[in-house]
């Protein structure tokens, strides 16, 4: 199994950095787990704008150069995780927008007809989340919009039905629970991923 690991956090000194590292070692651990390849959004200075115009056509991206590398990625991977701060009740507008340039039409999905068609069929998905807020904030106030978005505006649309959401509330009280958290990931991909 390939992995590919998607970071979206400014700052390798945060908490989400340390989800990230709890989600690498939970992985060398894991037999299950072949190769692993990352990309870290900001590191890389990922630009999120979606940009369409005469020349640069919606229906052309699947096709676009700047992002074959990453649909190279996403194409080898068995398993996409992605490790984000929730912002706003949804991902980091740069998450949002590797999403909207990289899972185009015809490459993550296809119309035949009246519903898509996902393309990204067999893969499973994990999404390690953080908020500053409270837990319950997100499923009894937002109606769980984040994980709305992600599982069936998402993963779902492209194809995607083994999906696994980490939404931890919270985060910036230091009351211990972070490092539960910490190592409640980790042994998730050690043990649970296959």
């Amino acid at each position: 199994m390939n992995a590919l690991l998607v970071y979206a956090h400014p700052n390798h000194a945060s908490l989400n950095y340390a989800f990230f590292r709890a989600v690498q070692e939970g992985i060398e651990q894991n037999p299950a787990i072949s190769g692993v390849e990352t990309i870290d959004l900001y590191a890389e200075e990922f630009d999120p704008a979606l940009v369409f115009h005469e020349k640069k056509r919606r229906r052309d991206m699947h096709t676009d150069p700047h992002f074959k590398a990453y649909r190279e990625k996403i194409k080898r991977a068995d398993l996409l995780v992605f490790i984000y701060p929730i912002f706003w009740g949804r991902p980091p507008a740069m998450l949002l927008g590797f999403i909207d340039q990289n899972f185009s039409a015809n490459f993550a999905y296809q119309h035949e007809g009246l519903l898509p068609e996902g393309l990204l069929k067999g893969k499973q998905a994990v999404c390690v989340s953080t908020m500053k807020g409270p837990g319950f904030y997100s499923r009894f106030y937002l109606g769980n919009a984040h994980k709305i978005l992600m599982k069936r505006a998402l993963f779902r649309f492209v194809g995607i039905r083994k999906v696994k959401i980490f939404e931890f509330g919270g985060m910036e009280k230091k009351n211990g629970k972070q490092k539960k958290y910490l190592n409640r990931v980790e042994a998730y991909f050690r043990h649970r991923v296959k």
